[in-house]
Parts: structure tokens; sequence; C-alpha cells
């Protein structure tokens, strides 16, 4: 991400490489080796460990994974410069507990222990991993993001950071944490866990599959109209998600029987004529051929054949390039002399701890839902002035998602993932649609650095606020535009949630068993979205910094997905099998699993990440003969028996309690966790033991925990949650009076005719 965004990037390797320059792709030893690598290693340059010191005296920011032993504040030892940004990105952090874990742990673990696992499938059924190392990469956006903050403040402050980020953290937030958001807010009224399928969700057509998201009531009103099932409005039990899932059979067949006569473009025509989130499921041969996609310009040839998504924000101030080559093994070793190029700059650090990275900068929020106020609650814990607006007659729709039923008192407050997800801003209620609701938004424009919104297009069109009238307003100000399909393309005017992007992304392809249809991941592509379009707002920043004018930049929702299920594109594209589901199997060890307890419905994963580790494991497991075995000295041999195998693991584990296999398995450095509902987040050992849940007390939800962020400043205590999420409209007076100078007259009057408010119109 950094490169993508003009950073001069040097790989420091050890001898023998990057391990991803040998990644094979779902373990297939004729597989091309290197795609992934060629991806990510796009436009960098590489230089030998041995050459690298005088480049950690010179650089801006140094970011480690401390896999070579290294610990971070030895790196920072290394780095002089008291302006540079040093982040490492490990399994766990530096602190707690398993920081210093012996076992190796790898996504598939990490998505056993964040609850993403154990959310997925069917009660008594085997629960499922989301496919395609999703974590990772939102741990990588994450880094990025702090990265490319601290880095501007450095240069605005002569002041850097060390910075601390956690994978496990990273995937607690994008892919566990909705369930546990929930029983943080309502306790005992939270919806019961267990595992689940959305309904509806992906079902077969008569020439394909056709995926749908119907978030909202009213989403699923259309399509019960959609299916030609209008008897069915009235049944208040299937318009909950509880009574969907207890009648699901029914409503399955309901639902199959109807697409099963239809074409799949015909459905998705229709949907979306009612407003349904709707895609046909792209494979990673079809991804790159989608109309859309090709009219956009979103894909591009590499130089190895392989074909390759573009950065997945634009801007016609921002520079874009063709993908580029990645270096070979050491080739830039001493030809790099950033000395000449590079000095202390900045001012002298003052003893005092700096402001936050972004303390300098005001947004205007115009987001709703998860993706967009993610973007804006990261730049806020970071220290941003955000100001969040939602309309009198539409506030966002996230406060009546899962909360308290329309009989409690204020119950728009009550929604668990805006409780979440808003924490930081300030709230100002204002009617966009009124003539004087829009004048007071430009007047806002005026007082801020950046504007970022999420609607469908043609919303802000409508309210008249699109960037020829924000530039003409404040030349200085940047607006972030996050449309679920682009500005522009057939698809411009669809509306998309996480799972369409999962649907239409080829995410959910390699989601589900492998006999079986495909599974959305169910919802990391909102905070994916949201960590791309906080970045690229970054980068407007610093354009910003450089040239005195804002600058128009449009982050699409569906690319930052297609940006992170890159690698079954790719490997698809250079000619191979078709990359595809494979339950709880993946790349890069085996044996790999979901296995069943002796506890009711409890299960471990496990994964034999390292050849060497696996006579021990066999052994352990009571398989002396398979430790022996010569013809299973290696992953892809294992690979070839890896029914055979899973079948002696399952007889093993189901004589045992959880927890022993846990403590067992880890003590002999295999990979290995307890498949966790996410509501047991809450109170495990390693996010207490580092602080990662904040408590806060709200006004009318009272006090609970919520995520901060899943990093943490060397010097600085760890607390990213400086306020509660705001009640709708808390800070009306703050905001019109306090920075736009209203009088408190006129503030009476607004309300009074329904410009501003302190509860939403109509309830």
């Amino acid at each position: 991400m950094l490169a993508d965004a003009g950073a001069e990037v040097v790989k420091v390797e050890p001898t023998d490489g990057d391990p991803m320059r040998h990644w094979r792709f779902r373990g297939d030893p004729e597989a091309a080796q290197g795609v992934l690598f060629s991806y990510l290693a796009a436009g960098k340059r590489s230089v030998s460990a041995a050459s690298a010191t005088d480049l950690f005296e010179a650089a801006d920011v140094v970011i480690t994974d401390l896999s070579d032993g290294s610990t971070l504040s030895e790196v920072a030892e290394r780095t002089a410069r008291p302006s540079a940004v040093i982040v490492a990105v490990t399994p766990f952090g530096c602190r707690g507990p398993l920081s210093d874990t012996k076992a190796p742990v790898n996504e598939f673990v990490l998505q056993a222990m964040c609850g993403s696992t154990g959310s997925r499938g069917w009660p008594g059924e085997e629960p499922l991993q989301a496919g395609g190392r999703i974590g990772e990469w939102v741990a990588g956006s994450f880094a990025a993001v702090a990265a490319a903050a601290c880095a501007r403040h450095a240069r605005r402050t002569g002041r850097g950071e060390v910075v601390d980020v956690s994978i496990y953290e990273s995937m607690v937030i994008s892919m566990g944490s909705l369930g546990a958001m929930a029983h943080s807010v309502l306790g005992d009224d939270a919806p019961v866990g267990g595992r689940s399928i959305e309904l509806p969700s992906i079902v077969p057509t008569a020439d394909g599959l056709v995926g749908f998201c119907t978030i909202t009531a009213q989403q699923f009103q259309d399509f019960l109209i959609l299916i030609d099932r209008p008897e069915l409005l009235d049944d208040a039990e299937l318009a909950s998600f509880a009574g969907r899932v207890r009648r699901r059979e029914e409503f399955l067949s309901a639902v199959h029987e109807w697409a099963a006569a239809q074409k799949t473009q015909d459905i998705i025509e229709l949907a979306s004529a009612l407003r349904i989130p709707v895609a046909a499921i792209t494979t990673p041969d079809s991804v790159s051929t989608v109309d859309h996609f090709v009219e956009r310009g979103v894909f591009a040839v590499a130089p190895d054949g392989a074909v390759h998504p573009r950065v997945p924000y634009r801007s016609p101030a921002i520079a874009t390039r063709a993908p580029m080559p990645a270096p070979e093994l050491g080739a830039d070793s001493d030809r790099i002399c950033w000395e000449s190029r590079h000095s202390a700059n900045g001012t002298a650090p003052s003893s005092d701890r700096p402001p936050l990275p972004l303390s300098d900068v005001r947004i205007l929020d115009l987001t709703a839902f998860w993706a967009g106020p993610v973007a804006t609650s990261v730049l806020a814990a970071l220290g941003a002035d955000v100001i969040k607006v939602e309309g009198v007659r539409r506030p966002d729709g996230m406060r009546f998602a899962n909360g308290r039923p329309p009989s409690w008192g204020q119950w728009w407050e009550w929604g668990p993932v805006y409780l979440c997800s808003n924490t930081n801003k300030q709230a100002l209620s204002l009617e966009l649609t009124h003539p004087r609701g829009r004048t007071l938004a430009l007047d806002l424009i005026g007082h801020s650095d950046l504007i970022i919104e999420n609607f469908s297009p043609r919303v802000l069109a409508h309210f008249g606020l699109e960037w020829d009238v924000v530039h003409a307003v404040n030349s200085a100000t940047s607006m972030v535009r996050m449309p679920a399909f682009g500005l522009d393309g057939p698809w411009r005017d669809r509306v998309g949630f996480a799972q369409t992007m999962e649907q239409a992304s080829g995410m959910a392809w390699m989601t589900g068993p492998r006999d079986g249809p495909p599974i959305v991941p169910r919802g990391p592509c909102d905070p994916i979205a949201g960590l791309h379009a906080a970045f690229a707002a970054i980068a407007a920043l610093e354009v910003r910094d450089r040239t005195g004018a804002g600058i128009h930049v449009e982050s699409t929702m569906v690319e930052a997905a297609i940006n992170v299920a890159a690698e079954a594109l790719i490997e698809a594209s250079r000619g191979g099998a078709t990359p595809s589901r494979d339950g709880n199997r993946g790349s890069g060890s085996c044996p790999q699993g979901v296995f069943p307890c002796a506890e009711d419905d409890s299960w471990v994963a496990i994964a034999v990440l390292r050849d060497a580790d696996w006579p021990a494991f066999a052994i352990a497991i009571g398989q002396p003969g398979l430790a022996a075995d010569p013809s299973l000295s290696d992953e892809f041999s294992r690979r070839a028996r890896a029914d055979e195998l899973d079948t002696a693991i399952t007889a093993w584990t189901v004589q045992r309690a959880a927890a022993h296999i846990v403590d067992e398995l880890r003590a002999i450095g295999v990979g290995v966790a307890r498949v966790i509902e996410p509501c047991e987040l809450l109170s495990d050992n390693q996010l207490d033991a580092v602080g990662f849940w904040e408590v806060v007390d709200h006004p009318v939800a009272g006090r609970f925990k919520t995520t901060g962020m899943p990093f943490t400043f060397a010097g600085r205590a760890r607390k990213w949650i400086r306020t509660p999420a705001p009640t709708y409209g808390q800070h009306n007076e703050d905001v019109l009076v306090g920075v736009l100078g209203t009088s408190t007259t006129e503030l009476q009057h607004l309300t009074a005719i329904g410009v501003v408010s302190d509860r939403p119109a109509g309830l």
C-alpha cells in the first residue's frame, strides 16, 4: 500500500529471500512460484540484510515482522533518527501472554481464536474458516494507515512513533467483533450465539449462482416481493433472522425454487430495480472479465503475465502506474544511498509527548453503516476532529440494527455496531434536503480539511454537494468518496454491503466446503473498505500539504475487496488450475483442519505449519507409525493423504477436552486454538492483558466494552477511545454555535423547522 502511494520501498531480505518468493498456492508443487510475491513486491527494491545498516539510519519508515529474532526495541535502536516511524506487525503484538509463544500460528489458527470460524456454518456441522487469509490483509492495512499517519506527522513535528501492530487484534475487529459488540452492549439480551449462514445469501440459479444481502427490514420485504411471495410480508417470524434460521428449510426451499427458474442476469436486474444488494458469484477465472470491472479498468497485466487489480482508490491528482516487476533478490544491495536524499527533517522533538498524528485535521463525516464509519473512526482515533452528520429523516441505519426494539425509549441509541464504530466523534443532525441544511453543510465544508462519504453516487448530486461545489467553497478541502461499485460503470447505481462485495470480488468463492456452495466471509469487507479509504484520505492530506490544494478521491468498496481477494485471481490468470474453496484446509500447512472434541459442539483448529513438527505431532496423537513414515515427511506428501490423516486426528481429539488439546499441542510447537464464539472475546486473556477492550460510559446504553485500535504507540498509554459514540444530534449546539457561530436563537429556529433535531424524524 505504501509503494502504491509513491513511497520508495526497499525490502531487506535474508540470504534465501522472502519466503513468499517460494510460496505455492494450495500446496501444489507444480504450481507457478512467486506469483503472489510478484504482486506484493511490485515496484519495490531488494537488498541483502548485510547491506541494510545505513538504510535503517536514513529511513522514514521501518516495517518489520521481527522474524529475524530482533525485538521491537532493538529495531528502534538501529533506527537512529528521532523522526523515524517503526512499525512491527506480529501475530499477537509484543505484549501479553501469547506474545512469546513458541508455537507458530497462521491465519487459519487466528481465525479460530478471533471468533470468525466459530460463527460460520450451522450448529452440529463443522465450523468453517473464511478463505483467502483475509485477516493478514486487514492487519497490513491497519499497519499502512498507522505508518502513513505517523510519517506525515513526523515530517511536520520531527517526532516519530514506534507502532506495535497485532494481527490477532486486527482480526478481532474485522472478523469477530460483530457478535462481541452485541454481547458487550446488550448483555443477556444479545441474540443467541452459535454458527449460522445469512438467509438469504448465495443461491443457485438456472445458469449459475447469485448472492443477496438483506441488511434492512425494507430490503427483506422487497426480497419477498422479488421471489413472488408477497403473502409472507406479514409473517413476523420470517421478518427476523432468528425466525428464518428456525424455518430455514422452508425458507430456502421457497428461495431456491424461485431462483432455479431464473437466469442470473435477470435476477440481478430485478433485484437492482428494487434496490436489493445483489451480485453474481464471481470465480477467480471470471472476476476480471466482469463488464463493470472491464469498463472501469480495474485489472491490468503484470510483466510476468499475471493479472493484477489496480490500486483501489483513484484521483486525477494521484499518479497511477502499470503493474511493475518484483525485484530480483538483492538486486539493489549497495546501490541505494539515502543519506544524500534524506535528512533528519522537522524540528527537534520536545520532551513532552506530542499530540496524536492527525490532531491538525477536521473531518466532515457523511458516512453510515460500517465501512464508512470504520474509516472515520480510525482517523478519529489517530487524533482527527470528526463531525458526523446524520439526516433528520434518514439517520445512520446502523443505529437501528440488532439493538433494542422500538418499545424501548431512545431505542435508536442501542445499535451495537454503531456504538462501537463511531467513538471519538461529534454528532450533528442536519437535513441536507432542506436548503438551510445544505447551506450549513457548505459552511462546515469551509471549516474542514476532509470530507468522507459513502452514499450511493446519485445522493450527493441530489443534495447539490458534489466535488465541483465542494472545491469552489474550500479549495483546500479534500473529498473521499466510498461508493460501493464506483462513480461510473454499469454498476454505478447499485447498492451494496460487505456481503455483496464478498460475492462480487471472488472472496465468497474461496469460502465454504469443497463440495458445497460458496459462503460469504461475513462482514470483513466493511473494515477492509474503511481502511483503504482512510489510507486514501491520508494520501490526500499529503497532496494538500505539498500543494495547498484539496483533491477528489474515489475509494471504491468492491475494488478494495478485489485487492484483498487477489491471490486466487492472480494464480488463475497464470493458466493453472482454478483455485477454489477447500473447507478448512489451506496452503502452508498439512494437516490443517477443525476437529471435534469431547465436549458437545466443541472444536479445535489444528495446523502443522513446519515439516519438522510432524513427527512429534503424529506421536502426540498416538500414531508413531505415521511419524516414522518417510512418505509423510513434507507438506505436499501429507496433503495427498489428508483424508487419512484427518480421520486419525479426529479419533484422538474426540476423546479429549479442547483446553487439554490446546495445551498439549502448543507445548510441542504445533499451531492450535479452540474454536470460540465471538462473545468469548470479551473475556479473552490476551486481549485483557494488553488492554485491547476499552470501557466507555454511554449516556443511554450505559457502561460496556468497545474496540479500540489493534496497535499501540510506544510511550503512550493505550487509550484510543476518548469519548463514546455520540447520541443522535448530541453536538448540534457545539458544532453550529461553537464552530459556525450560529446564534442560539437561530439554532432554535432550525430545530423548529426540522433542519436539526435531537431525535430522528418519524420515531
